[in-house]
């Protein structure tokens, strides 16, 4: 039996440890230093980037908006009713015009984020209407928990970004809620966040929003709003999203083509056909943008699972999904564009066995492939319509491995620790060394709320479960939440600006 003495000095260890953690602001943003894994060789690319151009030329794609067609015509696009017939050579001379990487501001200048290249940014779980607490159980989102999830995602070291809708708060009127929403992220977090797509009204106040933080001029140069753009696979792009999407490439801020797949239903039943379509969608709206306005910033998506063929269920963590994911990451280096897929993605209902393995078997695909922008990296459940508040921060441990993952072998000197070697006898050890002191903190990534004691202590400190410890770090980081600084006078605008809009529209 452990002494009380030493059951308190643990815990005084314990403590400073937490300390330490809570002061560690932001990890750096990971740049990937492991070989980029690729699924599929030279050929079997080519073949999708070709069937997917036939396609393109002579199945065409859906667009649901005079103005939009309008825009492709005097392109040079053929366009048949709704449908834009795309020449190969017109797409790919469009598409390069794309940056392959860009920076998107963030209201603290040290939190701005890359995105493209080998850098990963993770953002949080996006859209849940409902939300998931070992308390409360499933209820409807309110204003309260998306407050609480920004706060949750600007104390985490390991998120680099705010996301966007992180839930639906489903208390505020629907045609003003993305301005509650916008302010939340700019109020209670400091880090990059996105824009709102419901509609074109909705992304203009977006970018007005964004216009009173920085200014105008500096929000072309680099945008300040990365906006996630759905193509309603199979096929087509609906007004909404394309009154949004022109919207927001001509005030040049960033936007993230994705089309929205359950392979099975909303593509062919099986990977190589979901891809080809896939690659097609993307490629009309990407290159779309760049009609709108050339030099725009934007991003190769993919959100593809597939559903069970016998019940019709999404299916997330498949392997299915996965072959998907690293083979999609390779589509985007063809085309030089920064790529978006991943996620912490699981059909469990609870943050269960099941939602862990789910999860990670998403999550280390869309690292080794080098996924520049992972929405959905901290909180999803229930494929999607959860948000959960102990997944939330037991996805964010993840992520730190990941951060350390991604920085591969260090074979510098003080990697081989070659002193170490030399000095410790066969029958000593290395806790003691000059070099394990001077590396002790950082040299193994240690996760804050995994428990590596023995069985005796961490029964007799109460034989928490990682979900009850994980309840813990929620109460704890908003006990502690402390807001970043904003200028008094930009809030002033932006509350100005929001009362306006609420006025206008009635609310």
């Amino acid at each position: 039996m452990n002494s009380p003495v030493r059951r308190s000095a643990r815990s005084q260890r314990r403590e400073r440890h937490q300390k330490e953690l809570a002061t560690v602001r932001q990890a750096a943003q990971p740049v990937l230093k492991i070989p980029v894994y690729r699924l599929a060789n030279e050929e079997a690319i080519e073949l999708i980037h070709r069937q997917s151009m036939k396609v393109l030329a002579e199945v065409g794609i859906d667009f649901y908006d005079d103005e939009a067609r309008a825009i492709l015509k005097a392109h040079g696009v053929e366009v048949r009713g709704d449908t834009a017939f795309f020449e190969p050579g017109l797409v790919e001379a469009y598409i390069a015009k794309a940056p392959a990487r860009f920076t998107q501001l963030a209201r603290n200048p040290n939190r701005s984020v890359t995105i493209g290249g080998r850098h990963l940014c993770f953002a949080p779980v996006y859209g849940p209407p409902f939300v998931y607490d070992i308390e409360f159980g499933r209820r409807e989102a309110r204003l309260e928990d998306f407050v609480n999830f920004v706060k949750l995602a600007y104390q985490n070291p390991y998120l680099h970004h705010s996301g966007g809708t992180i839930v639906e708060p489903t208390d505020t009127p629907v045609n003003t809620r993305h301005l509650d929403m916008l302010y939340s992220h700019i109020k209670y977090s400091d880090k990059p966040f996105m824009g709102s797509v419901m509609s074109a009204a909705n992304a203009a106040d977006s970018v007005t929003m964004a216009e009173i933080l920085y200014g105008a001029d500096k929000i072309r140069q680099n945008p300040a709003l990365i906006s996630l753009i759905n193509i309603s696979s199979p096929r087509r792009l609906d007004d909404r999203m394309l009154g949004a999407l022109t919207t927001y490439a001509r005030a040049r801020q960033a936007v993230i083509i994705t089309p929205f797949i359950m392979a099975g239903a909303m593509s062919p039943a099986g990977v190589a056909g979901t891809l080809i379509q896939q690659n097609a969608e993307a490629l009309a709206g990407l290159a779309y943008a760049q009609m709108v306005q050339p030099g725009t910033p934007v991003v190769y998506g993919s959100f593809m699972t597939n559903v069970d063929l016998k019940s019709g269920a999404p299916m997330f963590g498949s392997p299915e999904s996965q072959i998907a994911l690293v083979t999609s990451a390779q589509l985007a280096r063809r085309y030089n564009l920064p790529f978006r897929s991943g996620g912490m993605f699981t059909s469990s209902k609870m943050p269960d066995a099941q939602a862990a393995y789910e999860s990670v078997m998403t999550m280390l695909p869309a690292a080794q492939a080098g996924v520049n922008f992972v929405l959905h990296a901290a909180g999803w459940l229930e494929n999607g319509l959860t948000a959960g508040y102990e997944k939330f921060v037991m996805d964010a441990e993840v992520l730190g491995m990941l951060h350390k993952f991604a920085r591969g072998l260090d074979v510098s000197a003080e990697g081989q620790a070659m002193e170490s070697i030399y000095s410790v006898p066969p029958d000593g050890h290395h806790l003691g060394t000059p070099h394990t002191m001077r590396n002790f903190r950082t040299i193994f990534h240690r996760p804050a709320m995994f428990d590596y004691n023995p069985f005796e202590q961490w029964a007799e400190e109460g034989a928490k479960d990682i979900y009850r410890i994980a309840n813990d770090k929620v109460k704890q980081s908003l006990a502690e939440y402390q807001p970043p600084p904003l200028d008094p006078a930009l809030d002033d605008a932006l509350q100005e600006f929001i009362d306006k809009r609420k006025l206008e529209t009635g609310n």
